[in-house]
């Protein structure tokens, strides 16, 4: 684990609130207040991710203030990225009103005032967001052009947002098994995913570093082959024409990620592990085989037995049959 957890019932009920302030309020340097503060319920996660911290959050209704006394007091000079998971907030900052909802994302500026609110302030109303706080300097775009995205509601159900979604809540659902010595590349791999996403939206892909560029391009390739790999026709120019890449570019990446893998042999690889993982599943064990080697994208059952014997030692049979005898 390489962060703080806050759970609400840890806390005697009239100490909960002001403890969940404290702890928000190290990186999002903002006050809050609540109708339910003095019976008040959240749950709290912090990452420290090398210089970016990553914030999973569920609290009853909120609102959150970033006032410009507290801009003129203290400004740390961080970003700040919301991904809201459950609910429906307003925010008002850099001179925009927008309404945000699930899977909506935006940005806001600590050197700038904001004002969040939850819109549904009924007792039983849970909202949820995952947030990223990282310093500004550390984003390799223009400050000009960021200004224009600050408030702005942006949907991250598509593109490289919908990337960055599925990284988020990833992150965020593995947090127990993640390590100290991880921190360092979640952090750089949260900021290029940010980083790519902004200069997609902005049209400003350009100005990014050749080697942000690239780290985000091999994480679209990965998702997008990870999530495709059930259809046969999944091949390296379908990949390519897909993320609107060139085929020698795509090769290029995909080799500098998995040095000595092709694409092809990445592809055929994941389908055979994600077989294996079936044929010991007990809930599988009355699946007949060529139907799980049809899941995983193999047109002719004999073209994966093959593979599968090759990888692995033994035929999908030989090996369902050793993994059941173990299990008895």
């Amino acid at each position: 684990m390489i962060g703080t957890v806050f759970q609400s019932e840890d806390v005697p009920t009239a100490d909960r609130f002001d403890y969940w302030r404290e702890l928000i309020s190290r990186t999002r340097s903002t006050d809050f207040i609540s109708p339910y503060s003095a019976q008040f319920w959240g749950e709290l996660q912090l990452l420290e991710l090398g210089p970016a911290t990553v914030m999973q959050a569920s609290f009853l209704p909120t609102r959150f203030r970033r006032s410009p006394k507290m801009v003129r007091q203290s400004d740390p000079g961080l970003y700040h990225l919301t991904l809201l998971l459950d609910g429906e907030m307003a925010l008002e900052h850099a001179s925009r009103t927008n309404t945000f909802r699930t899977y909506d994302l935006h940005l806001a500026d600590s050197s700038q005032p904001w004002d969040l609110r939850s819109l549904d302030n009924q007792e039983s109303r849970v909202f949820k967001g995952v947030g990223v706080d990282f310093p500004k300097a550390l984003l390799p775009l223009p400050p000009h052009r960021v200004r224009e995205v600050l408030g702005r509601g942006l949907s991250g159900r598509e593109g490289v947002g919908a990337l960055l979604t599925e990284f988020l809540v990833g992150l965020v659902r593995q947090a127990e098994t993640l390590q100290p010595c991880d921190a360092p590349r979640l952090g750089t791999v949260a900021l290029d995913l940010i980083s790519a996403w902004l200069a997609q939206t902005l049209d400003a892909e350009a100005a990014l570093p050749q080697e942000t560029r690239q780290r985000a391009t091999a994480r679209r390739i990965h998702a997008f082959i990870r999530q495709n790999l059930h259809d046969p026709e999944l091949t390296p120019p379908a990949i390519a024409a897909a993320l609107h890449i060139s085929l020698s570019y795509l090769h290029r990446i995909f080799q500098q990620q998995s040095p000595g893998e092709t694409v092809a042999a990445g592809i055929r690889n994941l389908r055979l592990e994600g077989a294996h993982r079936d044929l010991t599943d007990p809930s599988m064990r009355t699946t007949p085989i060529h139907v799980i080697a049809g899941r995983w994208g193999f047109a002719r059952a004999s073209d994966f037995t093959r593979a599968f014997r090759v990888a692995y030692g033994h035929s999908p049979r030989e090996h369902r049959l050793q993994a059941a005898s173990e299990r008895e």
